[in-house]
């Protein structure tokens, strides 16, 4: 497999590199029920996960008023707060890829829909706060796939479209890529299926968690 030239790659968080999203479908369900909304079904909750929250809710109930999207946001983030004590795992073999990465001189960051805080406890609770040169929240910037957060990354980083690999499991992943003029690495293990990943002409599809390294090294 030929090897891909990159400085620095960008890692969607839920379900690229964390099995979350059982997890985010039982907490939407749970806010739908709290603010008294009809239930939708879990392929519907699940292909929202990459948004930033309130781009999210619109999505899954484009009616709701401005005051019912803080309602359901809340009630969301408080019952996923209740779910945390225990974090959602990694797929099988990321943390080593991650470190392997980064001991061949990859920088690697993070373009995620998560909220600050709650990625900041992710990377607490695993004690990997070191691992990842730069990241970006969906609440500090804007939401993809709007390629604000990959631009802001470059900035800081300081690399070129063409130095930057983004991987990811949804379109949102390869829209905001494509909308930043960087190359898109799709994972066929999260939300979105390969047909849709595709359409946004990655560079690779990647099947197995192993594919990323046999890409990149």
């Amino acid at each position: 497999m030929e090897v891909l030239p990159y400085k620095l790659v960008v890692f969607d968080w839920d379900g690229t590199l964390v099995d979350s999203a059982e997890r985010i479908v039982e907490c939407l369900r749970h806010a739908s029920q709290n603010v008294r909304l009809p239930l939708l079904s879990d392929r519907e909750y699940s292909n929202i996960i990459g948004l930033g929250m309130f781009e999210a809710i619109r999505q899954l109930y484009p009616d709701l008023p401005e005051s019912d999207i803080h309602i359901f946001r809340d009630a969301y983030r408080d019952e996923f707060l209740g779910r945390s004590h225990e974090p959602s795992p990694f797929f099988s073999g990321i943390p080593d890829i991650l470190s392997l990465l980064q001991s061949k001189g990859y920088a690697l960051a993070v373009a995620t829909g998560k909220s600050r805080k709650g990625l900041a406890r992710e990377l607490n609770t695993r004690d990997m706060s070191d691992l990842f040169h730069a990241t970006r929240c969906a609440d500090e910037t804007r939401s993809k796939p709007d390629p604000m957060m990959l631009n802001q990354l470059m900035k800081e980083v300081r690399c070129q479209p063409e130095e930057v690999l983004m991987i990811g499991d949804s379109i949102y992943d390869m829209e905001m890529a494509a909308n930043a003029g960087i190359d898109r690495l799709a994972v066929t293990w999260g939300v979105h299926d390969r047909e849709r990943l595709a359409s946004f002409g990655p560079v690779r599809i990647a099947e197995r968690v192993s594919d990323i390294s046999d890409s990149l090294l």
